[in-house]
């Protein structure tokens, strides 16, 4: 995929964490869809656009987020879709109704001639070890047959606990611990042969810049849409972190 933001502007968001306790979120999306987005040549979602995902036919009858996602799409503004570490479930069935093209994890993009990695982010948090046991049994596909072929109800109840749990392991990690890992960062980018990299999960957004074997380079951090919506716009070569407010 290559972009050419002289033309429209390319946008990345991360960690919406959508959820019908969190209805003021949704409705900011909604809007970001209809306004902001509808002016770009592609949207990304680089992981964690819903707080749970226990399967495409969990989906409630009544969401909205995949229709709005189908208008976008239709309408000219292709979306791109990751797995992030809360809703890494999300599926084929899932994408068909929203009309957005599901990406491996990492990818790699061309925007404005440069080569971009894009990632969610969780796999980088490297010093958090606890975690990436975790990550590495939930992202198996035997697990997640396994999963999936139990009920909705035992899925959603088995979501929840591990949501407590997380929440309750977070409470004795340190910020260090929970953020990315300088040294796998590197890594992944001369494992990749990138300078740039876009990705989310630890909810601080930033334009950190870094340098790959000399070079200039730089690492974009996505913020989340607990307290507002954060957007990165890469428009005529600029990136931009940008903020949306809720309407409450």
């Amino acid at each position: 995929m290559r972009f050419d933001t002289a033309e429209s502007p390319v946008l990345f968001i991360a960690d919406l964490h959508l959820d019908t306790d969190r209805p003021a979120a949704t409705r900011a999306f909604l809007r970001f869809l209809e306004t902001t987005a509808a002016e770009a040549a592609a949207l990304f979602i680089l992981g964690d656009l819903f707080e749970a995902w226990v399967g495409d036919d969990a989906r409630p009858s009544d969401d909205p987020v995949a229709p709005a996602l189908a208008t976008l799409s239709a309408r000219g503004t292709p979306v791109y879709l990751m797995h992030g570490n809360r809703d890494f479930l999300i599926g084929t069935d899932f994408c068909r109704a929203a009309q957005a093209q599901l990406l491996a994890e990492p990818t790699v993009v061309a925007i404005d001639g440069e080569a971009v990695l894009l990632e969610h982010g969780d796999a980088l948090c490297t010093d958090d070890v606890a975690y990436q046991a975790f990550r590495r049994q939930v992202r198996d596909q035997d697990w997640q047959r396994t999963f999936l072929a139990q009920p909705v109800d035992r899925r959603i109840e088995q979501a929840r606990d591990l949501r407590r749990r997380s929440g309750e392991a977070m409470a004795g990690k340190t910020a260090r611990i929970m953020d990315v890992n300088a040294d796998t960062v590197d890594q992944r980018l001369r494992d990749w042969g990138v300078r740039h990299l876009i990705h989310g999960h630890t909810h601080r957004p930033a334009i950190h810049q870094l340098t790959v074997d000399d070079h200039p380079g730089t690492r974009v951090v996505l913020g989340d849409w607990f307290e507002q919506g954060s957007v990165l716009r890469i428009d005529n070569g600029v990136s931009t972190l940008e903020t949306l407010g809720f309407d409450g």
